[in-house]
């Protein structure tokens, strides 16, 4: 049936305002970053420090109550609502963790990694806690994890039962506020939420193109021989839109498959780094004790703001550098990944949900983090490498992280296993958003209906355009991450328009469920 769908009977099914409105904004700021790159840079900096200083506590709120939120909602009537009438989930636990995992930060993850750990180190707020060997080890497990991974539970849950127990037609970002907005999510304020979810995707995409990317040029011109440039890292970008675009365009199939295989090369080099490396107990002892450090100290983490901004330059502090930019970069990818994670979830109930993300989410991020990022740790103190001296003298990172992979032997059958694995991981996350944003293109779509291969295809080209034109301006970049954490600001908005609206359907639907059951009918699902 799709196969036959021409172009003229496509398009006045699609959104197409929603489509070319969000490209002419992103497209007009990178030109202006690429022509004014000082002065736009200037700009938006201005703007993510007013953010992060002045409305900070705001950032921080929101993630310290969406996770209190979420673990109420498991262990509350409402955790008992099954998302849709299977009998059983669509996809087995471990595929269903797999495509969790890997259609998050996989990419950024195993980059953040290798590095995080150094990028802490020079931080004064770290020397202040007790130093470098208990909480550069601490920090990133603090930073991945639950606060986080709370903004992906709560709206996966929310789009779960927006699409499978409510069944609405309507696959967009604004469609989850119906309850609380009513018919206002079909005019400008439904158009003005999808208009600023789609902004920041796009912005999202292209910092997360720009971090592991030169990591991937970097470890095929260490093993080939040729020599590392702009070029290159396109050549790279291009290899990744090819394999992405051929999974996407295959459908679901093709994801479960990219995920299943990549998940394989994540695990079998995370046992190559614990076993080969000679540093088994001291990762695992680093781990644990990074572990109860941060059970101990979360609290006090999750609402600690700085007053003073003892732990920075005075302008800013160590919580408005970090967390505050971390929770606000998890809340612009989450305008589709949740979407994505409710629409594979069939079948499970919203208590399963929320607890299996949290759990599978975190097993994966935090092993990653542990094992990559601690072997890097121990090779710091052991004097193998010095990561945190090249990240104080401003040198090129990611050829940092290829020096950890010559500490073990197979160096270059490692960093060809580190390139397919990246090219996985790039692969499966942006087919699950394309799926999810090239399904936003359409007035209305059926849930079990897939987009047109025409649309995805056009989504994969355009997450791939921005970060080539960008590798030519870095201070680009450093712009574009600032605009996806402006960005972040309205979503945080919406966020809680969402929140109450489930909370309104969902109260709702208990309480006809609990009429039907009375009245000895049923409901349908």
């Amino acid at each position: 049936m799709e196969k036959k769908e021409t172009l003229k009977s496509l398009i006045p099914k699609l959104d197409l305002p929603l489509i070319g409105l969000p490209l002419i904004v992103v497209l007009a700021l990178c030109v202006v970053f690429l022509i004014h790159p000082e002065r736009s840079t200037e700009l938006t900096d201005a703007i993510r420090n007013f953010l992060g200083n002045e409305l900070g506590v705001f950032y921080i709120l929101l993630g310290f109550g969406i996770l209190l939120v979420t673990l109420y909602i498991a262990f509350s009537p409402y955790g008992q609502i099954r998302l849709g009438s299977l009998d059983k989930p669509r996809y087995s636990d471990y595929k269903w963790a797999t495509l969790i995992f890997t259609g998050v930060f996989a990419a950024d993850l195993i980059f953040y990694s290798f590095i995080e750990w150094a990028l802490y180190a020079g931080e004064a707020r770290i020397e202040e806690l007790g130093g470098i060997q208990e909480w550069a080890s601490t920090f990133p497990l603090f930073h991945w994890g639950p606060i986080p991974w709370g903004f992906y539970v709560m709206l996966s849950l929310s789009f779960g039962f927006m699409l499978h127990v409510r069944k609405r037609q309507k696959q967009k970002f604004s469609e989850a506020c119906r309850p609380l907005l009513g018919s206002r999510v079909d005019g400008l304020a439904g158009k003005a939420i999808d208009f600023i979810a789609i902004c920041a995707l796009i912005a999202g995409t292209a910092t997360t193109f720009s971090l592991a990317t030169p990591l991937l040029a970097a470890a095929f011109s260490r093993v080939t021989g040729v020599p590392l440039s702009a070029t290159l890292t396109i050549g790279v970008l291009i290899c990744i839109a090819i394999v992405y675009t051929i999974t996407v365009l295959s459908g679901m199939k093709g994801i479960v498959k990219a995920a299943g295989y990549c998940t394989i090369l994540f695990f079998a080099m995370l046992a190559y780094f614990l076993l080969a490396g000679g540093e088994t107990r001291y990762i695992i002892e680093t781990g644990v004790t990074a572990i109860g450090n941060l059970a101990q100290n979360f609290i006090g983490l999750a609402t600690w703001m700085d007053p003073l901004r003892a732990s920075g330059d005075g302008v800013t502090g160590f919580v408005q550098d970090w967390t505050v930019f971390y929770w606000a970069y998890w809340m612009a990818w989450c305008v589709a990944t949740p979407f994505f994670i409710g629409m594979i979830s069939a079948g499970r109930t919203i208590k399963n949900v929320v607890l299996g993300t949290y759990g599978y989410g975190l097993a994966g991020t935090y092993l990653s983090f542990i094992i990559f990022g601690n072997y890097g740790l121990s090779q710091q103190m052991a004097g193998n490498v010095d990561m945190i001296g090249m990240v104080a003298d401003g040198y090129d990172i990611n050829l940092g992280i290829i020096q950890i992979f010559e500490t073990l032997p197979f160096t270059e059958l490692l960093l060809v296993t580190l390139f397919v694995m990246l090219v996985l991981f790039y692969s499966t996350t942006f087919d699950s958003l394309t799926l999810v944003v090239s399904k936003y293109s359409y007035k209305s779509l059926p849930q079990e209906q897939e987009s047109s291969r025409v649309v995805r295809a056009f989504w994969a080209m355009v997450f791939i355009i921005f970060p080539v034109g960008l590798i030519f301006a870095e201070n680009s970049i450093n712009s574009l991450q600032s605009v996806s954490i402006i960005a972040a600001f309205p979503i945080g908005i919406v966020f809680i328009l969402i929140i109450a609206s489930f909370f309104k359907d969902a109260k709702r639907y208990l309480h006809e469920q609990k009429t039907a059951r009375r009245s000895g009918g049923y409901l349908p699902s």
